[in-house]
């Protein structure tokens, strides 16, 4: 018999988690992510789902014929960022698995296929670019680009998939395969505190804020700590520091998001000045104006503070991702079905977090659920959602897919 959502919550829940942090190092091709995808096939096998994996390395769990078409289509992704919570992603696999469950028990059954995904690599946690199985599945990133991302340690991206199995000469756009979607909605925990101010535990996505990282390289000259002059150095940590500094201020003045959360440094000596610095700056804003605006503010600080100290500064676009608007007919219909059988408000929200939902925008309509959050808190150990809210969102998910399937 197919596990219950405590149950498979319960097995999941070791898979990848460090024994220091409390949080989730699942990163894409390694043996936690091979765990998680383990898993995922016992799942499918427990409820007679047909599971593929396709050229790009995505898990599709199928119940009825994928190549009949217009599929509804469900499901998350499975690794995290680097100490993350246990529920960004794999609440949705989970929910979806769930949900088909809870269509059993109705006695209802789908008369469009329905497969539940794993979307692969959606954090980028590896190789620094999120998203990465649906940017090639939708022709968003090339094989050629692909290939050419790296690990820390050097490993490419298709070093790293040829030795967990998987064949990494096939990758590419599948157009064929999202020819099959006819829907795709996807769960997830809020990332963020809207519904947490409300009596509902379940809400509808209405946008994606447009967002993107951008890779700064403050190059200076390495000295010796004791013995070079404060005047005569040409250090690019207090250029660092000031543009940091700079994007908190201004993200917060235009109501946006900018963040600096990964640092490298060379030679990264106690006892001397650095000569480079290399910052990865992720931004977010509610329109691509502001965005760019932001950015720009941000770029030239970095420039003003590199000219004083001598240091010079490069910017790279590492990623992009413009608004999404989720296809307005289908979060209409899922808001319709959620109302219809709740005494609660289901309440309409964007957000500021990109998903793999947002990528397959572009292709196929899409929709998003979010369960309720009750601190905000995400990318961490402490993100948490309560197990009431977690059975909700699996009731609304069914309900959606027996509104969207099985009629």
């Amino acid at each position: 018999m197919p596990s219950s959502f405590q149950e498979m919550w319960a097995e999941l829940l070791p898979v990848g988690r460090h024994a220091g942090s409390g949080g989730y190092r699942r990163f894409a091709w390694t043996s936690a992510d091979a765990e998680c995808r383990d898993w995922f096939r016992e799942q499918a096998a427990a409820r007679g789902l047909d599971v593929e994996t396709d050229r790009n390395g995505n898990q599709w769990a199928w119940l009825g014929d994928p190549s009949a078409g217009d599929a509804v289509v469900t499901g998350s992704h499975l690794d995290s960022v680097p100490d993350g919570g246990a529920f960004d992603g794999p609440l949705g696999v989970v929910s979806a698995f769930a949900a088909l469950d809870e269509l059993a028990a109705r006695g209802v059954r789908p008369s469009r296929p329905v497969a539940v995904v794993n979307f692969g690599d959606e954090e980028g946690a590896r190789f620094g670019l999120a998203c990465a199985g649906s940017r090639l599945t939708a022709g968003q990133l090339t094989p050629e680009r692909a290939a050419a991302l790296r690990d820390a340690d050097g490993v490419t991206l298709t070093q790293a998939m040829e030795r967990a199995g998987h064949d990494p000469e096939a990758i590419g756009p599948d157009d064929e395969r999202l020819a099959r979607v006819g829907v795709f909605v996807e769960l997830h925990v809020e990332q963020g505190r809207h519904l947490a101010g409300t009596g509902s535990p379940v809400g509808v996505a209405s946008a994606i804020w447009p967002h993107g990282r951008w890779r700064f390289d403050f190059r200076g000259e390495a000295n010796h700590a004791g013995t070079t002059r404060m005047q005569d150095r040409h250090d690019p940590m207090p250029v660092y520091a000031a543009t940091m500094l700079a994007a908190r201020e201004r993200a917060a003045a235009a109501g946006a998001r900018a963040t600096f959360g990964k640092l490298l440094v060379e030679p990264n000596g106690v006892n001397a000045v650095p000569s480079l610095v290399r910052a990865w700056l992720d931004a977010r804003a509610a329109d691509e104006e502001t965005l760019a605006l932001l950015l720009g503010t941000i770029e030239d600080a970095a420039r003003e503070h590199a000219a004083r100290e001598g240091v010079e500064v490069g910017l790279e676009r590492e990623s992009f991702t413009p608004v999404v608007d989720f296809a307005p007919a289908l979060r209409d219909e899922l808001v319709r079905l959620l109302a219809a059988r709740r005494p609660y408000e289901v309440p309409v929200l964007p957000t500021g977090a990109g998903h793999d939902a947002g990528i397959l925008a572009a292709k196929v309509p899409t929709a998003m659920l979010f369960v309720r959050n009750p601190t905000g808190v995400s990318h961490s150990p402490a993100e948490h959602a309560r197990e009431d809210d977690c059975v909700a969102g699996v009731e609304a998910l069914a309900d959606v897919l027996e509104g969207l399937a099985c009629r």
